[in-house]
């Protein structure tokens, strides 16, 4: 009879022993898996608070443009540097102008020249008289802004002259500087204009 319940004591005392501190990870673990598994399938522990995207949004139609659509549409509202009398007048590119204003210089050193050695000692300009050229710094319908340019361009330094013209039925007020007597003063005065930070157009009568 004792060899039996010492041998039932030594079954008992040979099983598996799971320390404490296994049991305590093990039980830290399940608890985490649960919790995770909880908040990805619960919706009452998700964060309502941020804001969320909506699939089906789709943008309004006729809304404002952006902020680069809208000025650039403003400016060409306000005024247009092209705005010229195509029976009178033409724009001259800034290649042919500086064309122009080196062969008048040329023709102006020629001449010169020439008057020292011509007796009498007579001089000449490479200036063509009876000044058609005129730089436009801009073309507005509201005369008002004209006028404002105008007084811009008269604390920079720049005498400017404001001249109504009418185009397609539509009133355009041009803001002009001139007239020259030559190309080479045209792109001189083009030139500080530049520098200034204001463009402006040369122009020539036809």
């Amino acid at each position: 009879m004792a060899t039996q319940r010492n041998g039932r004591q030594a079954v008992r005392n040979g099983g598996p022993h799971i320390p404490g501190w296994a049991l305590f990870l093990a039980g830290v673990v399940v608890g985490l898996i649960l919790f995770a598994f909880a908040s990805r399938h619960l919706p009452s522990l998700r964060r309502n608070d941020q804001p969320q995207a909506n699939p089906n949004a789709v943008a309004e139609q006729g809304s404002s443009p952006g902020i680069a659509g809208s000025s650039a549409a403003s400016s060409g509202s306000q005024f247009d540097f092209y705005k010229v009398l195509p029976e009178k007048e033409v724009v001259i590119p800034n290649a042919e102008l500086s064309a122009m204003a080196k062969a008048e210089q040329q023709k102006a050193a020629t001449a010169n020249n020439a008057s020292v050695s011509a007796p009498g000692g007579a001089t000449a300009t490479g200036a063509s008289q009876g000044g058609g050229y005129v730089l436009q710094v801009g073309s507005y319908p509201d005369a008002g802004k004209a006028e404002a340019m105008k007084a811009q361009l008269a604390l920079q330094g720049f005498t400017a002259h404001v001249q109504s013209i009418t185009l397609d039925g539509k009133v355009w007020n041009r803001v002009q500087i001139g007239p020259f007597a030559s190309a080479t003063q045209l792109q001189s005065v083009q030139k500080q204009l530049t520098d200034a930070g204001i463009h402006a157009i040369p122009l020539k009568e036809k």
